[in-house]
């Protein structure tokens, strides 16, 4: 009892710790790519801390099942390198008695990870999906970031604005360059605003300002000087976009037993079983031969994690595209990894089983 008490805290606190450390280092890869896309206008500011939210959900299945990989090596590698498994060893008890604490201290994490690859991931990439549509849906001078050239959607307007005036959409020193007829317009402005007609278009209206326009290799441009110079603003209609696989609810794969659902499918339910066999796959790996390196089992941990993630990801695009039988797909790679682990404990207990006897 006391023995499993400090397996079970030294697993918990090692758990956090490495959850931590590689909670941390998503937080700040998403938030340099999403303060990037705010930068250039793509996504407003506000939506940032949003979107980070949604996408760390939907990492956590990963985020979890390698930090339950990890904090059972780490521990069991350590039990090695300071002896006390000689000790454990030399007291008759082998290494199959590691199975039933360890699972005690996974078995709920797996259940976690259940939860979340086959319920919360997919809802959180669905409302990632929703928000980027209705930022989308915005008018191009509402996406316009100030000090920083905007491209239209059409690609034939460019806007650059040094201030906005967030509610009242008032605009100062605005820069508009258009391409109509093959000629091109330079139209700049003290200031303007944003108004709708009637009918429901939109216009940007410019106060104070020059057109410049002409044909591109032209000397020749024409100048005109404008009090007030209103210019419709084409709206991005909601494009009503198909579901895919990963915003899918996983009831909805179910019922929709296509190809690709299917490999979806197979990847949202590898996830616990794969967390769950690497956990007592970190038994027989923490082992540590001081002949062969202290992180020789560190190093080959890695590879079988490496192996085992791509076989996962393999199988889905294979199931994807009617290369492998959903079944076979789903479950060889996990039956696969399960024979390995039985045949790595059976070399273990056969090496202690021979020290055993020659001592």
């Amino acid at each position: 009892m006391i023995f499993r008490s400090a397996l079970l805290r030294e697993l918990a606190t090692s758990a956090v710790a490495i959850f931590l450390v590689l909670l941390g280092i998503s937080i700040t890869t998403q938030l340099v790519r999403l303060l990037g896309q705010a930068a250039s206008g793509m996504i407003t500011s506000t939506g940032v801390v949003a979107l980070l939210g949604f996408t760390l959900v939907g990492y956590l299945p990963i985020l979890l099942s390698v930090t339950l990989f990890i904090a059972v090596l780490m521990t069991l590698t350590r039990s090695y390198r300071d002896s006390e498994m000689v000790v454990w060893f030399s007291c008759g008890l082998g290494l199959t008695r590691w199975i039933r604490p360890v699972l005690t201290f996974s078995l709920p994490l797996v259940f976690t990870i259940a939860v979340l690859s086959l319920l919360l991931s997919p809802w959180a990439v669905q409302k990632a999906e929703d928000f980027r549509r209705q930022m989308d849906s915005r008018d191009e001078v509402a996406q316009v970031t100030p000090g920083v050239f905007h491209e239209s959607r059409r690609a034939d307007r460019v806007y650059l604005v040094e201030e906005v005036a967030g509610k009242a959409n008032l605009v100062a020193n605005v820069f508009v360059s258009s391409t109509q007829n093959g000629k091109l317009g330079v139209m700049v402005a003290q200031s303007g605003f944003q108004e709708t007609a009637a009918n429901g278009d939109r216009f940007l209206v410019l106060l104070n300002g020059r057109r410049y326009e002409g044909e591109p290799g032209s000397p020749e441009y024409k100048i005109f000087e404008f009090g007030r110079y209103a210019m419709r603003i084409e709206t991005a209609e909601s494009v009503a976009r198909a579901p895919t696989t990963k915003t899918m609810s996983t009831l909805d794969l179910v019922r929709d037993p296509e190809p690709r659902n299917l490999g979806e499918l197979s990847w949202r339910v590898g996830l616990p079983a794969s967390a769950l066999i690497l956990c007592l796959l970190a038994i027989p790996l923490s082992f540590v031969n001081p002949r062969a390196g202290r992180s020789m089992n560190i190093v080959l941990a890695i590879l079988v994690y490496m192996v085992y993630s791509n076989l996962l990801s393999i199988m889905q695009a294979s199931i994807a595209q009617s290369r492998v039988d959903f079944v076979i797909g789903m479950w060889g790679v996990h039956a696969a990894m399960v024979l390995l682990l039985l045949v790595m404990f059976y070399r273990r207990l056969s090496v202690f089983s021979v020290w055993r006897l020659l001592r």
